[in-house]
């Protein structure tokens, strides 16, 4: 039974994404008019629900991994099931938030009655990317220090923040932005190629002998905790812009 309980938590990573796939769905869309008499379209209210379920599957995942070391019994079979939990919490409920902001987005076009639902389903290609990743990071015994491409964790953790950022009091071009079809359409594109890159990408847990980082992780982190003060949930994207910088401008010192 000791040797379960790490699976028992990457089991809870699992049930957390389920439960934000689900609420990615209930209620559908809520339409409104304004003073001007345009139609205002907003996102789902579960949807706000499904972000912090998702960030609550990433606490969940990490300490999965921490108990499993803490207690010494990590196994080949914890390692599977992980990823097929990572694959449902930070793959296919990040895509539901995507395919619902897409058909928000074509929900705003004069045509959208005649919106065909095949333009949703890019959104889809998010867990694909993200199924390759981990298959292949299973495989390899070279990123025992680093990682090859963007975890798909912190994709996960990033596309959930996108309601969190839409709800919260925000500049309009922000607001405008997350209804364009072309901005979902190019966030697909983008994330699912920093996922399936073999470029080397920093994994956080091995820093040690690693001292040129710590002064432009310092810097990120400085960010972080600025645009958590100012901007609030903005912190994440510019966090991960920053790791993302770092993580290229190092190479070298990643792989070493």
């Amino acid at each position: 039974m000791r040797k379960q309980i790490p699976n028992i938590i990457t089991l809870l990573n699992l049930f957390l994404g389920c439960l934000a796939i689900v609420s990615c769905f209930q209620f559908g869309t809520v339409a409104s008019i304004s003073e001007t008499g345009d139609m205002l379209i907003e996102i789902p209210e579960k949807l706000y629900l499904a972000s912090l379920l998702i960030g609550l599957a990433a606490v969940v995942d990490f300490l999965d991994g921490y108990v499993a070391r803490l207690m010494n019994v990590p196994s080949e079979m914890g390692k599977q099931l992980d990823s097929l939990a990572d694959v449902v919490s930070f793959g296919v409920a990040p895509a539901c938030i995507v395919y619902q902001f897409l058909r928000l987005a074509l929900a705003n076009d004069v045509n959208a009655l005649s919106t065909n639902s095949w333009l949703f389903a890019p959104a889809f290609i998010i867990p694909m990317a993200g199924a390759y990743r981990l298959a292949r990071f299973n495989l390899d015994q070279t990123q025992s220090t680093y990682f090859k491409g963007v975890p798909i964790p912190m994709i996960g953790i990033l596309t959930a923040v996108f309601p969190l950022i839409y709800w919260q009091p925000s500049y309009g071009i922000i607001s405008k932005l997350l209804l364009s079809p072309l901005f979902w359409y190019g966030y697909i594109i983008v994330v699912s190629y920093l996922m399936v890159m073999t470029r080397p990408m920093l994994a956080l847990k091995s820093l040690a002998g690693k001292k040129k980082l710590f002064i432009p992780l310092g810097i990120v982190l400085l960010e972080i905790v600025v645009s958590a003060i100012f901007f609030k949930w903005y912190a994440i994207p510019f966090g991960f812009i920053g790791y993302c910088i770092v993580s290229l401008m190092y190479p070298k010192t990643i792989t070493q």
